[in-house]
């Protein structure tokens, strides 16, 4: 029978991250992982679709070109040499990982993990004793009781990058940051799109103003977005609302993820009230003793870098430097289309409900001389702010960039500092951040 110090069970970036930590901190680590390496972020989520996404952008430049005297014309789009490059970046990657296991002489196990006992996993029969267990088995793909689903032959988000033949019509339903990305990266490759979303709008967790210009920039893209729609069927080549039907010849179910509680619940660990998450403290211990859990099992964002947080706030507790829980305010969100939607913290209307007297400023991508020379003046920045103290609440970028560009007001918030700090940073001409140092010269001289 094996034994370790720290047994961690799943190997996405919550897993594996909070392995090495714990490998470099002294520990002797196992991890077990029932699929492959890297987890659903690695083989069928970010990194994926960040490289059907660089596809997209690459054909979009083409046209982009073409209207300014750079004549270009793409013939045909070969899928599945795409396909293979994407495969290429998974394959560099788990091989970054395996690598950094053995370095940190972590013991890898690919196989299925049930907690038995105190202290104790099994694992495809044999027994692994481990003194803390760190459960990070991630999500599922929700699929929602469609009538006459279950009788088609459909993709999901973990199933849509096996995909090796680009179809012609592809019908998504969902309308969230997964299906919008995913819609985004096949249109500009010649597939025609159609986004279906029962909700009352796409992107409803993402800011007014950023949900609109995307909006418009898939529109104009030629992706038909229904939105408030009742879906009365699914055919095997149809989705049928009421009023109408969506032909297809891929359909894509994007309608968000649940958490994974087979394990957890088969070893009595407590779920939170709604009975969808684990139930931590604020150590991400569960009510079993020595038994944590962290990423998409306890709520919160479902994010790679939020589960990779928590992972070594976790491993900090089993190695006894506890530590605050990840602050959810300070985690950034980000949207990989073009423009790119990034932000954090609390938007206008949540900081008005907690009591601040809100001060809020943005400056227009159209206003910056980086932005119209590269043609990308679609967008903003937005930092949302308070008059007593001048904190930084909140901050939404849209535009080229957005998702590098919030980690300068992100780092300003997280470090404590205001908005006259912020203000007193020299950004290089000409660059798209002079628009970070515009809105703080604004909001400043507003107090």
């Amino acid at each position: 029978m094996a034994s370790y110090d720290v047994a961690v069970v799943g190997a996405g970036p919550g897993g594996y991250i909070a392995a090495i930590h714990a490998a470099q901190l002294g520990k002797k680590v196992i991890v077990i992982e029932r699929k492959e390496i890297g987890g659903v972020c690695l083989n069928a989520g970010c990194i994926p679709s960040k490289s059907y996404l660089k596809h997209s952008h690459w054909a979009l430049a083409a046209k982009e070109a073409s209207r300014f005297g750079i004549t270009m014309e793409i013939k045909e789009v070969d899928f599945p040499k795409l396909v293979q490059r994407k495969n290429r970046v998974v394959t560099t990657l788990q091989g970054g990982i395996k690598q950094l296991f053995k370095s940190n002489r972590i013991t890898y196990v690919e196989g299925e993990a049930s907690l038995t006992k105190e202290h104790q996993l099994q694992v495809d029969g044999k027994q692994i004793i481990a003194k803390d267990i760190l459960l990070a088995t991630g999500g599922y793909p929700f699929v929602p009781p469609i009538k006459e689903i279950d009788k088609v032959k459909y993709l999901t988000t973990d199933t849509f990058f096996q995909m090796t033949t680009l179809p012609q019509k592809l019908v998504i339903i969902g309308g969230g940051i997964i299906a919008v990305e995913l819609a985004f990266a096949m249109q500009p490759l010649g597939v025609a799109v159609t986004l279906l979303e029962v909700a009352p709008d796409i992107l409803l967790t993402e800011d007014e103003e950023a949900r609109r210009i995307i909006k418009q920039k898939l529109q104009g893209m030629g992706i038909t977005i229904k939105a408030g729609v009742k879906i009365k069927q699914v055919g095997s080549k149809e989705v049928q609302l009421n009023d109408v039907t969506y032909e297809f010849d891929q359909l894509l179910v994007a309608t968000g993820r649940r958490a994974n509680l087979e394990l957890v619940k088969n070893a009595g660990i407590e779920l939170e009230e709604g009975q969808r998450f684990v139930k931590v403290d604020q150590h991400y211990q569960t009510n079993i003793p020595h038994v944590y859990a962290i990423g998409d099992l306890i709520g919160g964002y479902q994010l790679a870098h939020a589960a990779s947080a928590e992972g070594l706030s976790a491993v900090d507790a089993i190695c006894g430097k506890k530590q605050a829980p990840v602050a959810q305010r300070y985690i950034p969100r980000c949207l990989y289309t073009d423009p790119e939607v990034a932000s954090f913290g609390l938007n206008e209307t949540q900081a008005v409900e907690k009591g601040f007297d809100v001060v809020v400023k943005s400056a227009p991508y159209a206003s910056n001389g980086k932005a119209i020379a590269s043609e990308e003046t679609a967008g903003f920045v937005k930092i949302i702010s308070e008059k007593k103290y001048h904190e930084i609440l909140g901050a939404v970028i849209v535009g080229s960039n957005a998702t590098e560009m919030i980690h300068t007001i992100l780092s300003v918030a997280k470090a404590e500092g205001t908005v006259d700090e912020l203000n007193d940073v020299i950004f290089a001409h000409p660059t798209l951040s002079e628009l970070t140092g515009e809105v703080a010269d604004a909001l400043e001289k507003s107090y």
